[in-house]
């Protein structure tokens, strides 16, 4: 696991407008791992780990959040509007106290707003719904990495047609509110075959994707975007997320957007169930 220091963005200090916030792709892990038995027993504690410290790396408590997951897929761009955002226990078959588990961090209504508009103007139209919770793409990682519960989230679907240059523009609508203090996060898995986990024919496969995936991340920033574009192309790209379903893939492309010319870097990597799972950082 990679869990070195992370130096700041060279522009981090924007003159009169504070530190600037990176921007993460993360793992959340299968369903409420992290809050139940699991065998073997320490399956998840090196991401665990890894998520408790994300904050520690920040150069500032974030104002807000914006987290785009995995489990949330509209026709268009939408954004949660409530001010006091239910939780969604979209998982099935774990203990009966995982859908007690509780995240009761406020809503922001008018960032979400704020955000419909910048990514109208960008081309990629968003609305907010004002009903919608957090699904487990949001308050699993989110209840490791700032327990208290007290900065303002909004979370971002992800559009159903899967787009990666769609998703690659909606983050670069977001990069300006990295000046203000908020924190985009893109919440999913870089390796997600359900076939794959714990099968060690996967092994290979998934970390010949993942050294790809990292080299992309790497990349300088434009070509980053034109790798990040054509990302199925990839080496074994449609073994680690097969066609249809790379929706856990796509908030990487948001968080990257919202990069900007900041750099990017792997920050943890390890392998779980028999796959290469990494979580990347810009900035």
């Amino acid at each position: 696991m990679n869990t070195d220091t992370i130096p700041t963005d060279s522009s981090a200090a924007a003159p009169g407008r504070g530190a600037r916030m990176p921007t993460f792709f993360l793992p959340h892990g299968a369903g409420p791992c992290f809050f139940m038995d699991w065998n073997p027993a320490d399956t998840w504690d090196a991401m665990a780990a890894f998520l408790k410290g994300i904050a520690d790396t920040l150069p500032a408590t974030p104002r807000a959040i914006v987290l785009v997951s995995g489990h949330w897929l509209e026709q268009g761009f939408s954004l949660t509007g409530h001010a006091r955002p239910p939780l969604i226990y979209d998982y099935s078959g774990f203990p009966a106290h995982t859908y007690e588990l509780a995240y009761p961090a406020p809503g922001d209504p008018e960032l979400a707003a704020r955000i419909a508009g910048l990514l109208g103007q960008a081309g990629e139209p968003g609305r907010v719904d004002p009903g919608r919770g957090f699904d487990h793409g949001v308050f699993i990682p989110l209840k490791l990495a700032f327990p208290g519960a007290d900065i303002p989230v909004v979370q971002l679907s992800l559009r159903r047609d899967m787009d990666p240059a769609a998703h690659l523009q909606a983050g670069r609508a977001l990069a300006d509110l990295r000046d203000e203090g908020v924190l985009v996060i893109g919440s999913g898995m870089s390796f997600h075959n359900m076939r794959g986990y714990g099968d060690p024919r996967y092994t290979p496969v998934s970390a010949k994707f993942d050294e790809w995936l990292t080299a992309a991340v790497e990349s300088e920033p434009g070509q980053r975007e034109t790798l990040l574009r054509d990302w199925a192309s990839a080496p074994h790209a449609r073994d680690s997320h097969p066609p249809g379903g790379e929706e856990h893939l796509l908030p990487l492309m948001v968080a990257a957007g919202a990069a900007g010319d900041s750099p990017g870097r792997k920050v943890y990597s390890e392998e779980v169930m028999k796959t290469t799972l990494s979580a990347f950082r810009f900035g």
